[in-house]
């Protein structure tokens, strides 16, 4: 999960270390936290659109394909219960399909 963090949020996502928590790092979960500049949550409150429906109809797509094309064993969730402009940041994890929460 160490090499998921560095590729998809540091290099793909280009999210800057010092915006991202890691709240979680195993072998077969990570779980962050990211309060990092984002377009759709920016578009979202220029729109005046909630940004969950927003994160949950263009963003999630976007990362569950890419994070199967690294590797088709890894599922995404973002948590919107933990969600900007709610929280201070946006909760995800990614973990391996037959690992159980």
């Amino acid at each position: 999960m160490s090499d998921v963090l560095e590729l998809f949020y540091l290099e793909f996502l280009r999210v800057d270390r010092r915006e991202i928590e890691v709240v979680k790092l195993a072998e077969d979960e990570l779980i962050t936290r990211c309060k990092n500049p984002c377009p759709i949550l920016w578009l979202s409150e220029l729109l005046s659109v909630d940004a969950r429906h927003a994160c949950r109809k263009v963003s999630e797509p976007v990362c569950k394909f890419v994070l199967g094309k690294m590797n088709p064993k890894l599922a995404f969730e973002r948590n919107y219960g933990w969600i900007r402009p709610f929280k201070g940041s946006c909760e995800e994890r990614i973990y391996l399909k037959n690992k159980k929460k």
